[in-house]
């Protein structure tokens, strides 16, 4: 169907056909992903602050859990409520006397979790986060209107190729392998990358806590942790391996070599000053924990595989 104008005499007979007509190229949707930042602002348009979203702007680069966590302050509380419907926070930092504490931790969720954050009267949205949105929409619809140079490069002779290592191929960028040396002792948080690619495992670290640096480990005090809680110095460790499926013979071996690992890990923690958790999937896995280290704070996550 041409793109034509609905005059008055046929609007009666042309209204379906007008209201879904294909929209024009400049009307499309910006198929590009969307950036960090922009997803930010939007989210943080929901609440009201203090500072007219300051705070926000300038933080709007980082993770989200690092941006809740600097400028939760700014939050005007006052109208806002938290609730712990995942009951994470609940069992991450079990302090009753520091509701500050488990406030930040629900606000700070890398997911957003329904009804967990509830505004208390209409929202306007803060002066410089709206700037920061409109600044990205005039830059994205520039970045549509520019035309998609469409270039081929010119073809190399295979004479000429430096050669590739083997089991890669041409133009192949792989990522760094993650860190696993052993660092010096130091009492300040070094977010790496993950050790690991097992995802289940992954997301249960960054999701739980929730941890300050989502998809990286931290090191403190020379040992490599799983997650640093958002909004307190408490340190993770994650297991999410079904323990209660093993065989007895099994499940043995794996707590021995299990509370040689936690005891300097929580070692570790505690001489930086931090608390230590540890988490696990299932309670039979608490159980055999506490069994043998009465005073270790381990906690059910549910996370599965």
């Amino acid at each position: 169907m041409s793109a034509r104008t609905c005059s008055a005499p046929l609007l009666l007979l042309l209204l379906s056909a007008c209201a879904t007509m294909d929209p024009s190229p400049g009307e499309l949707e910006d198929p590009s992903p969307q950036s960090p930042r922009f997803a930010n602002l939007q989210r943080a348009a929901q609440y009201p602050w203090t500072d007219d979203g300051k705070c926000v702007v300038r933080e709007a680069s980082n993770e989200w859990p690092i941006l809740a966590e600097r400028c939760f302050h700014a939050l005007d509380r006052d109208r806002v409520r938290f609730r712990d419907v995942t009951k994470r926070c609940a069992v991450a930092y079990a302090d009753a006397a520091a509701p500050a504490v488990v406030a930040l931790c629900v606000f700070a969720a890398p997911e957003i979790v329904v009804g967990a954050v509830i505004v208390i009267g209409a929202v306007v949205v803060a002066a410089a986060i709206q700037e920061g949105i409109d600044a990205y929409q005039r830059n994205a619809s520039r970045e549509r209107a520019k035309p998609k140079a469409q270039t081929r490069p010119a073809k190399e002779p295979l004479a000429n190729r430096a050669p590739q290592p083997k089991g890669s191929s041409t133009g192949d960028i792989f990522p760094p392998p993650p860190e696993t040396q052993p660092r010096p002792p130091s009492c300040e948080p070094i977010p790496v990358r993950h050790a690991g690619e097992d995802a289940p495992h992954n997301e249960c670290a960054d999701k739980f806590p929730p941890n300050r640096y989502p998809g990286m480990d931290v090191f403190v005090g020379g040992e490599r942790f799983d997650a640093l809680q958002v909004g307190v110095r408490v340190l993770w460790e994650i297991k999410t391996h079904r323990f209660d499926t093993y065989a007895d013979f099994i499940q043995e071996r794996e707590i021995e070599k299990e509370v040689e690992q936690l005891t300097k890990e929580r070692d570790a923690a505690r001489t930086c000053g931090y608390d230590f958790v540890v988490g696990v999937s299932t309670q039979a896995h608490k159980d055999a924990l506490r069994a043998l280290i009465p005073t270790l704070h381990v906690v059910v996550t549910g996370c599965t595989r």
